[in-house]
């Protein structure tokens, strides 16, 4: 099967990872991949693994925009060359685009839905989610079948899956140089990765922070990620004297080693589809904190493998980080549970079999 996917960039995150899993798993499978997008940080990764990749204007946030338009042009006699047999969008934009391509070449799209989407008119009168969209939790289901009105018949269920291997030996790094390289000196390291944005509740966890290092005071903050916010959570950290204990970095080429040095992981959102830097941090054996929303309800069975709290409650969310830095027993059975859990229930084998299985019906 000739398949395309389409993603505004390939920089690191969610999507990138997901279309990462995806394109990597099926080519091993013998299928034929073929990228679109504008390119970005990871888009060597494809490349050293043989992937098809077109370069096309698609880093833009609006849904009619004329970038949309060229890259129509450019893609479309690009699908009949290479006789694509499915097109996978990935993002608003790119599910606009493919409904233009799959018109005008009579070829399928599905799409796959990442998180939640505000109800906006335009969404509702273009809903362009083609012939099949992924929900990659069940709660992203609910979002599509309640607030878009999606037939249930057109949604497949299908959980990211994340290599468990490949984050379960994380043993192999040498912390103390990694904290070195970081500017980390002693103390137990609480870990959060994702883009800075408000609706992934760094505000929250920066504020619980400034409560726990009041009795710990030798506890760290490792941030990794970009954004809009990333001014405003410097800002906040020197206004709450903490700038000493919170480390900011922009972005990790390889997210396990930064998992390494972390002796717990924190995923405050405030709405969130599944969390996969949550699910590679289960499967390295971290013990997790995260919110009471989304798709981290499926992955945090509170008391098993994690705690969870309620959103933006910040005194709450300082009272959980402050019971599992004080029992190491504790955060060492939740490591091993959350490895245990991703691993029964979120293997990529699991996530390849499903998505093809859509394919082959589309």
């Amino acid at each position: 099967m000739n398949i395309l996917y389409l993603t505004n960039h390939l920089n690191i995150g969610g999507i990138t990872s997901y279309v990462d899993s995806l394109s990597s798993g099926l080519k091993e499978r013998g299928h034929n991949i073929y990228i679109a997008s504008s390119g970005g940080d990871k888009l060597h990764d494809f490349l050293d693994k043989g992937i098809n990749f077109i370069q096309v204007p698609l880093k833009t946030k609006a849904e009619f925009s004329p970038k949309i338009i060229i890259s129509f042009f450019k893609l479309l006699p690009y699908i009949k060359e290479n006789k694509i047999d499915i097109i996978h969008a990935n993002t608003r934009v790119t599910q606009v685009l493919a409904c233009f391509l799959s018109f005008f070449s009579g070829k399928p799209f599905i799409s796959t839905c990442h998180g939640f989407f505000k109800t906006r008119f335009v969404r509702l009168l273009f809903p362009c989610w083609g012939k099949k969209v992924i929900a990659i939790s069940q709660q992203v289901e609910q979002h599509l079948r309640h607030d878009f009105k999606v037939n249930p018949a057109a949604i497949s269920l299908i959980n990211n899956g994340i290599d468990v291997g490949r984050f379960a030996n994380n043993q192999g790094f040498d912390r103390q140089l990694i904290r070195k390289e970081l500017g980390i000196g002693e103390g137990l390291v609480v870990g959060i990765v994702g883009r800075l944005s408000d609706v992934k509740g760094h505000i929250y966890l920066i504020k619980a922070i400034s409560i726990v290092a009041k009795d710990v005071p030798q506890v760290k903050l490792l941030i990794i990620g970009e954004g809009k916010m990333f001014s405003q959570l410097i800002d906040l950290t020197k206004q709450l004297g903490i700038e000493d204990k919170v480390f900011f970095i922009n972005s990790v080429m390889d997210t396990r080693r930064v998992l390494a040095i972390m002796d717990l992981f924190v995923m405050p959102s405030l709405k969130e589809g599944l969390g996969l830097a949550l699910m590679e941090a289960m499967a390295s054996g971290l013990p997790v904190i995260g919110s009471n929303v989304g798709g981290i309800k499926t992955l945090i069975a509170d008391g098993y493998n994690g705690l969870l709290v309620e959103p933006a409650d910040v005194p709450g969310l300082a009272q959980a980080i402050t019971v599992l830095i004080n029992d190491p027993e504790k955060r060492k059975a939740f490591g091993a549970n959350a490895s245990i859990f991703i691993q029964k229930n979120f293997s990529l084998k699991k996530m390849l079999d499903q998505t093809e299985e859509v394919y082959e019906n589309v």
